[in-house]
């Protein structure tokens, strides 16, 4: 779904204020959400136009679109802002 977020708004930022903030499903199916929100931990990966990127070192463009259960089985896209 469409979410407008202020400039410099990272992916991991827009995913907590337009939902649960959770960034994926893990294998086990728990939701992951970040961690350290300083890219060590890997955790908020999700996929943005077909790569693998990190939500918490990603900032928000116009047009992206976020999966937010990237490294499994395709989930619903979020575009961003």
């Amino acid at each position: 779904r469409p979410l407008r977020v202020a400039e410099g708004t990272t992916v991991a930022a827009a995913l907590a204020l337009g939902g649960d903030g959770s960034s994926r499903t893990s294998v086990n199916g728990q939701r992951r959400a970040p961690v350290c929100g300083m890219g060590v931990c890997h955790e908020c990966r999700v996929r943005i136009q077909g790569r693998i990127r990190l939500a918490c070192q990603t900032v928000c463009a116009e047009g992206m679109t976020i999966d937010n259960d990237a490294g499994t089985a395709p989930g619903s896209a979020t575009p961003c802002p």
